[in-house]
């Protein structure tokens, strides 16, 4: 359990780090320095400030090939981010991609244990 904890942190945290994709999206369909253009900017600064500092933790608690192959599972939080709130297609190239990032992640993961 002890080793599965840091796990839970990094997945709270890309789960996180991928709202900021949220708020870049948002940031780019607003006219330029526009207040909402900033909010969401000043969001996405704030989330990658936020990240920075907790991905530094959760390296003293793994190797960092193991957290940075975990990464990759934003682009699978990107696509579930992409239909529920934009309405984008998602085709079976894509969800192929996201099967194969999370095997990658798997064997990254099961072979840092041994």
């Amino acid at each position: 359990m002890k080793k599965i904890i840091p796990f839970i942190y990094l997945h709270i945290l890309l789960f996180i780090y991928a709202l900021g994709a949220i708020c870049s999206k948002l940031a780019g369909e607003q006219t330029f320095l526009s207040f909402k253009f900033i909010l969401f900017y000043g969001l996405v600064l704030a989330n990658l400030f936020l990240y920075a500092i907790i991905w530094q933790q959760i390296l003293k608690k793994m190797s960092l090939v193991t957290a940075y192959a975990n990464k990759a599972i934003t682009v699978v939080w990107g696509m579930l981010w992409g239909i529920l709130l934009f309405k984008e297609k998602i085709t079976v190239w894509n969800i192929i991609g996201a099967i194969i990032i999370i095997i990658g992640i798997v064997l990254v993961v099961t072979d840092d244990k041994h």
